[in-house]
């Protein structure tokens, strides 16, 4: 029911702010307890919003085969795993200290509070961002105890890069939320207009991430991170060009699940290069 790869979208982010709040490697034991708390939040958030949805998707031909409406899953497993995976944050943000508890039931309200959304603002697509963005923000939390502004470029750069993937996604199902009265930017402001609000999402989701590289004195690999995430960003916009949705997985799926992984992995790589360099003094 729920691919646990997909976490992969919001992953590098939350170790991204984990590895940029430490100036280096976090301890094993606060980063295991962040990928704990990743997956706890995405599995109830993800079952939460199945289980929304399932007379949607169950009209819908694009998702009538998914595992709830297709019987393959019952509404109390579902339920089950839900509950499972709020236990699972909830110890998670408990050992990962005393602000990272105190805000999660807030975190809890918006993961969840996003697939409500759509029956009554089009803005769901913002509420998804602000839900992925937490993930970085928590880490940075549970790393240093305290919000820096930099936590909150980087976060920013989530909400924005989220916003602008989802309303390209939500293209697929333009004609069938307009005749649902669901709400969505395509079914609100049409193709071309929700295709532009999309790539102006993803370049304020650029000048995010250029501002929270600047904040943390970042250098060339860094930057070697950034200029390739802007290249895929604009490989994803290129392919849904007037509404073409023929290459849409690979538009949202392929491109996105590279864009935090490599971003990661020029800050990674800055700081064991500097490590090493300042081993070797």
């Amino acid at each position: 029911m729920i691919k646990f790869e997909h976490t992969v979208f919001a992953l590098p982010f939350a170790l991204l702010g984990a590895l940029a709040a430490a100036q280096g490697l976090p301890p094993w034991r606060t980063s295991l307890w962040i990928l704990a708390a990743m997956v706890g939040a995405r599995t109830a958030a993800m079952t939460f919003n199945r289980l929304v949805d399932v007379d949607v998707d169950a009209e819908n031909p694009r998702t009538a085969s998914r595992a709830l409406p297709a019987g393959r899953v019952s509404t109390a497993g579902a339920m089950l795993l839900m509950g499972a995976g709020i236990v699972l944050f909830g110890l998670a943000a408990g050992a990962l200290g005393p602000l990272t508890w105190a805000l999660s039931p807030l975190a809890l309200i918006v993961i969840l509070g996003y697939s409500l959304c759509k029956r009554f603002t089009a803005w769901a697509h913002v509420v998804l961002g602000l839900s992925l963005s937490g993930a970085p923000l928590g880490a940075w939390i549970a790393v240093s105890g305290r919000i820096e502004a930099p936590a909150l470029w980087l976060s920013g750069g989530v909400l924005a890069w989220t916003a602008g993937f989802d309303i390209l996604y939500s293209l697929q199902d333009e004609a069938f939320d307009r005749s649902r009265g669901l709400h969505s930017i395509p079914s609100k402001l049409g193709t071309a207009r929700a295709l532009l609000l999309s790539r102006g999402l993803h370049a304020l989701a650029l000048l995010c991430w250029g501002m929270f590289n600047q904040g943390v004195g970042a250098h060339f690999w860094s930057w070697v991170g950034w200029a390739a995430v802007a290249v895929m960003l604009f490989r994803e916009q290129w392919l849904v060009r007037k509404g073409d949705l023929s290459r849409i997985d690979q538009a949202f799926f392929t491109l996105n699940s590279l864009i935090g992984l490599v971003f990661f992995l020029g800050h990674a790589l800055e700081c064991w290069l500097s490590r090493g360099l300042l081993a070797g003094l």
